[in-house]
C-alpha cells in the first residue's frame, strides 16, 4: 500500500483576515502564497527601509496587519500569522 502524501502546514489553504485581505487578496490561501504576495506588495509599494532592506517600513494598509512601527523582516511571519486561520 502506498502511503497517501500528507500535505504540509505551509501549504493548506488559510482563511485571511479582512485587513490581510485588503493586501494579499481574497483567502483561502496557503501561508507561502500570503508571504509571497506580501512582499509584492512590500516591494512594488517602496516598504522596505533604504539603509537596511531587512527592515519594513508600514504604510497605512501594512499597519493594520503589523502595527505602526517599523518591524524586521524576520517578525512579519509572527504578525502575520495572527491575521490567518
Amino acid at each position: 500500500m502506498a502511503k497517501e502524501k500528507k500535505e504540509s502546514k505551509f501549504m493548506q489553504p488559510m482563511k485571511v483576515s479582512e485587513e490581510l485581505t485588503a493586501i494579499v487578496g481574497r483567502g483561502p490561501m496557503p501561508r507561502t502564497e500570503v508571504t509571497k504576495k506580501l512582499w509584492a506588495y512590500i516591494k512594488k509599494n517602496n516598504r522596505q527601509d533604504p539603509k537596511n532592506k531587512r527592515n519594513i517600513i508600514p504604510d497605512d494598509k501594512l499597519a493594520q496587519v503589523l502595527g505602526k512601527k517599523t518591524i524586521n523582516m524576520f517578525e512579519m511571519t509572527k504578525l502575520v500569522s495572527k491575521h490567518l486561520s
